[in-house]
C-alpha cells in the first residue's frame, strides 16, 4: 500500500475557501479515480496548511487515477477555482509497512 501526502500552504485567510471546495471535490462523484481519503489543517506549526492524504494499492494505481481524474473537465473547472487559494505545497509518497 502507498500513502500520498499533499501538503499545501493555503493563502492567508482562506481556508474556509479551500475546505468548501475540498468539500465540493469530494462530492463529485464523475471525477473517475478520484478519492482523498482524509483531509487534516493545521494545530501547530505553519499556520493555513492543508494536508490530503490518500491511499492506493501501489505507485502505479496512484499514476493511473491521478491522471484519469485530471484529464477530466470538471476536474479541471474545480481546480480553477482551488488554485488560487494555495500559496506553495509538496507531496511526500510513502511505503505502509503492515
Amino acid at each position: 500500500m502507498i500513502l500520498v501526502r499533499d501538503i499545501l500552504q493555503v493563502k492567508f485567510g482562506r481556508m474556509k475557501d479551500a475546505l468548501a471546495l475540498m468539500k465540493e471535490l469530494g462530492s463529485m462523484t464523475n471525477i473517475p479515480g478520484h478519492r482523498v481519503g482524509r483531509v487534516l489543517t493545521d494545530l501547530t506549526g505553519k499556520y493555513y496548511t492543508l494536508v490530503l492524504e490518500s491511499t492506493f494499492e501501489s505507485l502505479a494505481a496512484y499514476e493511473n487515477q491521478d491522471t484519469a481524474g485530471m484529464a477530466t473537465p470538471e476536474w479541471r473547472a474545480w481546480y480553477a477555482k482551488f488554485s488560487p487559494l494555495i500559496e506553495s505545497g509538496n507531496r511526500e509518497i510513502f511505503r505502509i509497512v503492515e
